[in-house]
């Protein structure tokens, strides 16, 4: 039950970024579901694939394109209130990184992998539907740039795995480690926190 529905919270904020990433691009309504599309599904399609987990879950699951859609109309027709919160987008996707890497996660312990396959298998599913979506829409993706991103995906897997090793509830931990990378990604912005650029001035 906690694992459907924060595999439904992370589509919907993901769906929401791509939303408002299209309509900065000005693109027509296809051209926003599209984007909105591939940035919920983009990611969860790698790990299936990855994983041999075929057809891939949207194609098994109609949900996922419904709860899509139904996105997508309520954020064109709320898109003015959304555009009223500044860091929206920003908001939106952190929230969907946090909840995809622990889904991502999930679904590398239910094919028994080991943890550390299981944290790449996770920052896999959080940044690359956002990369898809940042390549179609012309932008260098988050996840290239010095902004802390997938750092947070990795070292909130790391805690998650870390608090497994204790007599912790494992919805917990679970919960633990979404809330880790979600507050960990704002604070890195926040005190602008960055990786070290290896070029020189």
């Amino acid at each position: 039950m906690l694992y459907n529905l924060i595999d439904v919270l992370g589509t919907i904020a993901f769906a929401i970024s791509g939303v408002l990433v299209a309509m900065d691009k000005r693109l027509d309504v296809f051209g926003v579901f599209i984007i909105a599309f591939v940035t919920a599904v983009g990611g969860g399609t790698l790990r299936d694939v990855l994983i041999g987990s075929t057809p891939v879950g949207w194609m098994t699951q109609p949900n996922y394109v419904v709860v899509i859609v139904i996105t997508v109309v309520i954020s064109i027709l709320f898109v003015d209130r959304l555009k009223n919160f500044r860091k929206s987008l920003f908001l939106f996707d952190t929230i969907g990184i946090g909840l995809y890497t622990m889904i991502g996660i999930q679904k590398g312990l239910d094919t028994g992998l080991l943890p550390i396959m299981c944290i790449a298998l996770g920052t896999m599913t959080a940044c690359f539907g956002g990369v898809i979506r940042d390549i179609l829409c012309n932008e260098i993706p988050v996840i290239f740039r010095r902004e802390i991103y997938a750092t947070v995906c990795i070292l909130g897997g790391g805690i998650y795995f870390l608090m497994l090793q204790f007599p912790i509830n494992p919805t917990i931990a679970y919960i633990t480690g979404i809330l880790c990378i979600i507050v960990m990604r704002l604070l890195a912005v926040k005190f602008k926190i960055a990786l070290p650029n290896i070029y020189s001035k």
